[in-house]
């Protein structure tokens, strides 16, 4: 199977030119970076359990994430400045494509009861974000291996100028969007 990067740039990127009516190729949008954050949550004590989500989330996207830590400390939430509280991933390039190819083809089917992607989690600039509440649709994850369940969110950032063009640029990948209620496939 061809990768994604090169499909893009020779069949992919083509169709959403015309599709756009867009003159050159520079003004085609295209996926700048991918940003995959998770919150810790109740584990920020615990520094197993940080490990564990922190090498579950390599997997899942083929580089170490970055741990954020909090700057300030709040006591309602039992908080100290410096503990974390988070990872972020920025994927780029190859690595990038590749965690979006898993992301359509393999992971969002393994959803239970999907029935398409929200059409209005775009944000007015051409971003896109998904929210994911288990972790385990990766095929990188063994199931009987989790101990610790944590949710994903997934932000798609693109060079597109307003969401109609991001939607193309997004359904061209493959995307899989909900269909409108009484629309027939």
């Amino acid at each position: 199977m061809e990768k994604l990067h090169t499909q893009f740039t020779k069949e992919i990127m083509p169709s959403i030119k015309a599709k756009l009516a867009k003159k050159n190729d520079f003004e085609v949008p295209k996926i700048e970076k991918v940003i995959v954050a998770s919150g810790i949550g109740d584990y920020k004590e615990d520094k197993g359990a940080i490990e564990k989500i922190s090498a579950e989330f390599g997997k899942i996207t083929g580089q170490k994430p970055k741990i954020n830590r909090s700057r300030k400390a709040v006591s309602a939430f039992k908080l100290r400045i410096g503990q974390p509280v988070g990872l972020t991933v920025t994927l780029r390039g190859e690595r990038m494509y590749d965690f979006l190819n898993r992301l359509v083809n393999v992971a969002l089917p393994r959803v239970r009861d999907f029935r398409g992607l929200k059409k209005d989690a775009f944000d007015g600039q051409g971003n896109y974000s998904i929210g994911l509440r288990d972790y385990s649709i990766f095929p990188e994850i063994k199931y009987e291996d989790i101990t610790i369940n944590f949710g994903l969110q997934i932000v798609i950032k693109t060079t597109a100028k307003n969401a109609d063009e991001a939607r193309v640029l997004l359904e061209s990948l493959g995307f899989p969007f909900e269909k409108a209620k009484g629309a027939k496939e």
